[in-house]
């Protein structure tokens, strides 16, 4: 499920556990994987049945037509699968994707061996690069202090962004209805 905890610090904490054996690194992989394909599925499939209803009752903030979304939905079916699998290995957009890719309607022979495949990757690199840094790990860990106060700094600088947006709206409704 989305989450603003960062699921590669875990994954990479599992590979240093690997490495000093205390995890058997092709268990940790396999977990991982299953444990995605399974929250994966659920999202793309509680979003898949009910994308139609959402997309019919969908807010004022989604600009976007049915035949847009139509359109959208056959070009990442007939061949726009990799920007499905870029989003899905890329941190923080993974969940979002199974969301987006439901409500678009992409058939599930095309987003299944995406997801599959993506999590795949997604485990075997943070994983392994834990494995890798195990050796070094104690100077990794010096910067995770350091990197709760960079995602603080980044939630402040989304805060204010949707503040400002917000304003900027209000003031504006505000200015068209003193017309």
């Amino acid at each position: 499920m989305p989450n603003p905890f960062p699921n590669e610090l875990l994954l990479i904490f599992s590979g240093y556990l690997s490495f000093k054996g205390l995890l058997y690194i092709p268990y940790v992989i396999s977990t991982v994987v299953f444990a995605d394909f399974i929250g994966t599925n659920i999202l793309y499939f509680l979003f898949y049945s009910a994308g139609a209803f959402i997309m019919q009752k969908k807010p004022k903030w989604i600009p976007l037509s049915e035949k847009v979304v139509s359109r959208l939905s056959e070009q990442i079916s007939k061949g726009g699968q990799m920007s499905i699998y870029i989003f899905r290995v890329t941190p923080f957009t993974r969940g979002y994707t199974s969301v987006i890719t439901g409500l678009l309607q992409i058939k599930p022979s095309v987003f299944l061996p995406i997801a599959l495949i993506s999590g795949l990757t997604w485990a075997m690199v943070y994983v392994v690069i834990g494995y890798y840094i195990g050796p070094s790990w104690d100077l990794f860990t010096g910067y995770i202090g350091s990197f709760k106060y960079l995602l603080l700094f980044l939630l402040a600088v989304i805060i204010s962004a949707f503040l400002f947006v917000y304003i900027m709206r209000r003031r504006k409704r505000h200015v068209c209805s003193v017309k």
